[in-house]
């Protein structure tokens, strides 16, 4: 054979191994997925424009299932293991395609791979607090989150409501959906369970066994979804709620609220005490707890010094004291006869109630004015009287 010759059968071979390495790659023997990824529920194989081959293996791993789409309508369905492509386990694809006496060709179709294994620890939270009608302290706001855990369990109505035609969906496009049917649901059974506020954390796990029943009658039969599980985690009052409370339980602590005031009247003498910089305002800060604090300890001790003065019927009118520029207040008069009592409201104190047009002196005041009178001189001496004469003898 000559060189021209040899020249002309080598370049017909090439064309037809090439022509054999272009159908070959027209055509598609291996359908899977491999699911790096625990947060896709659905994966479309990329077909493109290649066709799938008679007899070409389908390799549908644990937790997967491969769903066949032709022309946008569903097709067989397939469960985990390996699979060869042919008329037998195609019934569905072969009625849509007309193959009455099987294939020989290769056909086009969509392939989707919806991941049934379940999707755990996904959050879910109250973005606006609820409204509710608490018995004990009628209408509150309350806040919830917690987590649930996701699964795939009816593929055909997950790809006919959800999928489409996205070649993928990843759980980050479901649970938004879900969060907000998840609180819908929510607030309808916290308005409807009639418990208090103060008794959601020792039912929690009865709130959430009915919430999730209540979620899952509503994606199960739209979206072919399932919650095998769903948490609450808390559910909070306010801010401001809860400090109430806060406040109540040491009331409570303390015993009575007589008692729970002379405790905040000694955690504000510490603070005061801890502050000796603080010049005037502290003085006046001292001076006021005394007025209040002389009140309050009378019934724990001896009773109180007599104030100077008549006893008289004292109106219910609170004062008010400057003090080194800063006005404290408002004080009782019984709060403004002890401290009379204890020389700490002076005569040129000044003072003011309401009805007054300006401050006082507190001994310009009619009614305090008896209080800084100057007392009344000595008696005069008792004249002298000569002692009776002896009787005459």
């Amino acid at each position: 054979m000559n060189t021209f010759a040899s020249k002309i059968l080598t370049a017909k071979v090439e064309i037809t191994m090439g022509l054999f390495d272009k159908i070959r790659g027209e055509f598609i023997d291996i359908i899977e997925w491999l699911d790096d990824s625990r947060n896709t529920l659905v994966w479309r194989f990329p077909r493109y424009q290649n066709e799938i081959k008679n007899g070409a293996k389908l390799i549908v791993r644990p937790g997967q299932v491969a769903i066949f789409v032709s022309e946008g309508k569903l097709a067989d369905i397939f469960e985990a293991g390996t699979h060869d492509l042919t008329t037998s386990n195609l019934p569905i694809l072969s009625t849509l395609k007309g193959w009455k006496y099987g294939f020989n060709s290769p056909f086009k179709a969509e392939v989707y791979f919806v991941n049934k294994r379940p999707v755990l620890d996904l959050k879910w939270g109250t973005p606006n607090p609820v409204m509710l009608r608490d018995p004990e302290f009628g209408p509150i706001r309350v806040r919830a989150f917690g987590t649930y855990v996701l699964k795939a369990v009816d593929p055909r109505a997950l790809l006919t409501e959800i999928v489409g035609t996205n070649a993928e969906v990843s759980t980050d496009e479901v649970t938004e959906l879900i969060r907000s049917i998840i609180i819908e649901a929510l607030s309808d059974m916290l308005g409807s369970s009639q418990i208090a506020a103060l008794d959601f954390a020792s039912n929690y796990r009865r709130l959430a066994g009915e919430l999730r029943e209540k979620v899952q009658e509503r994606i199960d039969d739209e979206y072919g979804l399932e919650l095998p599980q769903l948490m609450i985690v808390n559910i909070s009052l306010p801010e401001e709620v809860e400090k109430a409370l806060d406040v109540g339980t040491k009331m409570k602590v303390i015993g009575d609220l007589g008692r729970f005031q002379q405790y905040q009247m000694g955690e504000a003498m510490t603070a005061a005490a801890a502050n000796p910089a603080g010049g005037g305002a502290a003085e006046g800060l001292g001076l006021g707890i005394g007025l209040a604090m002389a009140n309050r300890m009378a019934p724990m001790g001896a009773p109180a010094t007599a104030a100077a003065g008549p006893a008289i019927s004292l109106p219910a009118t609170m004062w008010h004291i400057a003090h080194q520029g800063q006005t404290l207040g408002p004080f009782s008069s019984q709060q403004m006869v002890d401290a009379i009592a204890r020389s700490e409201l002076k005569g040129d104190t000044m003072i003011w109630t309401a009805g007054m047009a300006a401050w006082q002196p507190a001994r310009e005041v009619s009614q305090w004015a008896m209080y800084f009178q100057s007392p009344p001189p000595p008696p005069p001496a008792a004249p002298s009287v000569a002692p009776p004469a002896p009787p005459a003898s």
